[in-house]
């Protein structure tokens, strides 16, 4: 069984309306996974917020998803990690370097096109070279962090706007960009198991 954790900020809007809706869409395409949310500075036990619990009620999901704190034991846990932004991404990789193989935002993972896909996955690898070489006190390699801007400025945004203390407008934006990537997400995984 596949183990997918959903990371964002306070773990009340983003990635609790992804572990719901992607719990809810698995379950109707006989998909079997575990899905499980956190956040980087989420304050345990928090409820989600009220237009993203009115969401998941509109899509017939009753989950009660209260937030959890991102850990080592949840990192452990997952065998997917999927961040609703590249800024959730990189404290992911800065906490848990050796996670960098599966670990990505939720759209760049479910990104088509191959030219950018590798250079997301170059761009993971200097990451994760810049923040091992931090950790043990050495500067990154001045080639690599100008290779980190290169690419950068190349690849399209791979964040899911965050729509904490905006309208019931705000969210539903939010949500229809997570629900298209969940589907596309599946399509994926889907594929995969096929291989």
């Amino acid at each position: 069984m596949l183990h997918v954790l959903f990371v964002c900020t306070g773990n009340t809007c983003r990635s609790p309306m992804a572990e719901g809706l992607l719990r809810k869409l698995a379950a109707e395409r006989g998909f079997d996974l575990e899905v499980r949310s956190a956040g980087v500075s989420a304050i345990a036990g928090t409820s989600m917020s009220r237009h993203a619990a009115a969401i998941l009620r509109d899509e017939g999901i009753n989950d009660h998803i209260t937030s959890s704190q991102l850990s080592g034991d949840l990192m452990t846990w997952a065998d997917l990690v999927l961040t609703l932004t590249q800024s959730h991404k990189r404290h992911v990789l800065h906490y848990f370097p050796q996670a960098v193989s599966k670990t990505h935002t939720l759209k760049e993972y479910v990104q088509d096109e191959e030219a950018v896909r590798r250079d997301l996955e170059e761009l993971d690898s200097l990451y994760a070279g810049a923040e091992l070489a931090a950790s043990l006190g050495q500067e990154p390699k001045a080639a690599d962090l100008q290779r980190i801007i290169e690419i950068r400025q190349r690849i399209p945004s791979a964040d899911i706007m965050d729509p904490f203390g905006g309208s019931r407008e705000d969210y539903e934006y939010a949500a229809a960009e997570i629900r298209s990537s969940l589907h596309r997400l599946l399509d994926k995984l889907e594929a995969l198991r096929r291989l």
